[in-house]
């Protein structure tokens, strides 16, 4: 049986038998590996990677060719995580002093960074990245990245990450948060500080995946221990209303994107199946099918996600309501989002997935509706 793991010494919860996160780098370390995710070492107490050696330092230095990686050595960063036993065991084992970072991209992982820092708030245009605020909305009690975030949360009707309870949510010693979610859909989801003024989700909110990494869990600092909240101990898959967000705040790469190509029969097809009865239900249904249906005409911009998960939600509620079958809905969902993105129906499970669970929890009612 797995060793039963602790935070710290003064904590007597005990977490489940299969695996938790301690305060001991080398126990941390491995757990993580056991999940699939490659880490590499962190400087002494600090949440940054251990520095390079001198002849990775040069300029001009090139990476791919760098004996430093081959040998097993931890120059670069997250670029030297690893999953190898032995290497993890001859870093921390000779240097318990280390911290531990995991590579997310390779771990197949988006981590959530929200931040609390007390700095002034920004121009109401960078808040929440492609929302407009008018200058009417009273922004008074707004001062960091879990109010931005809950404020995006809510404006496309789900929980904000900071409360979801579903996946492993990790305290930082700053009063921050990380929130761990699982990549299913294989999509390269690309790392953003919700501070800067590249691409962000939400000021104060940063995201972790491919070109990142994540301080693991257990991990103690000068400063505190990053300590996991609640029971769960595991990512949930990535929320198909997040996977929206992120498209729409260009976190994905331009390669990812389709190119341009005419709406396909298949897809008008699922529109009219779902909407060829009399019945309003229908004409509400295929009325969300079809702005899915059109994104197969639009290579960029087309908010895709969100669009299916609109409409996963709209067929959740009229599931919930018996206005269809929830196995009509599915068919009808799968077919039109086939049809509008080959080639991705991993993610696009993800997003029907998300979408129709939230809207079966909401019946949705049609009276006035025409």
């Amino acid at each position: 049986m797995a060793a039963e793991l602790r935070v710290s010494r003064s904590d007597p919860r005990q977490f489940t038998r299969t695996a938790a996160v301690v305060s001991q780098p080398l126990t941390t370390a491995t757990w993580c590996a056991r999940q699939g995710w490659p880490v590499h070492p962190l400087a002494p107490g600090r949440k940054t990677p251990v520095a390079n050696c001198d002849a990775c330092r040069v300029p001009g230095h090139d990476r791919g060719a760098c004996d430093c990686l081959r040998a097993g050595r931890w120059c670069h960063g997250f670029h030297a995580a690893t999953l190898d036993c032995e290497r993890i065991r001859q870093w921390w084992g000779a240097r318990p002093d280390l911290g531990v970072g995991v590579a997310t991209g390779p771990a197949g992982l988006v981590v959530i960074d929200i931040d609390a820092h007390a700095t002034e708030l920004p121009g109401r245009e960078r808040l929440l990245p492609g929302i407009p605020i008018a200058d009417t909305v009273d922004l008074t009690g707004l001062a960091d990245g879990f109010h931005t975030l809950g404020v995006l949360a809510a404006l496309r009707g789900a929980t904000s990450p900071a409360d979801d309870e579903t996946t492993l949510r990790v305290r930082t010693p700053s009063g921050g948060l990380h929130v761990w979610y699982r990549n299913e859909g294989g999509l390269r989801w690309q790392c953003s500080a919700g501070s800067g003024s590249g691409r962000a989700l939400a000021w104060q909110v940063d995201v972790r995946a491919h070109g990142g990494y994540i301080v693991a869990p257990g991990t103690v600092t000068p400063a505190g221990v990053y300590r996991p909240l609640g029971p769960v101990r595991h990512p949930a898959p990535l929320p198909g209303w997040l996977a929206g967000e992120l498209e729409r705040t260009g976190h994905l790469p331009a390669e990812a994107v389709p190119g341009p190509r005419p709406v396909p029969p298949r897809a008008r097809q699922a529109v009219i199946a779902a909407g060829g009865g009399r019945a309003v239900s229908d004409r509400v249904l295929a009325g969300v099918l079809a702005e899915v249906a059109g994104c197969a005409a639009i290579p960029e911009g087309a908010a895709f996600s969100e669009k299916l998960n609109r409409a996963a939600y709209t067929a959740g509620g009229l599931v919930a309501a018996g206005h269809v079958t929830e196995a009509e809905a599915l068919r009808a969902l799968e077919d039109a989002a086939e049809q509008a993105r080959p080639g991705q129906e991993g993610r696009c499970r993800a997003i029907i997935r998300g979408g129709l669970s939230a809207g079966l929890a909401r019946p949705l009612a049609l009276r006035g509706r025409v």
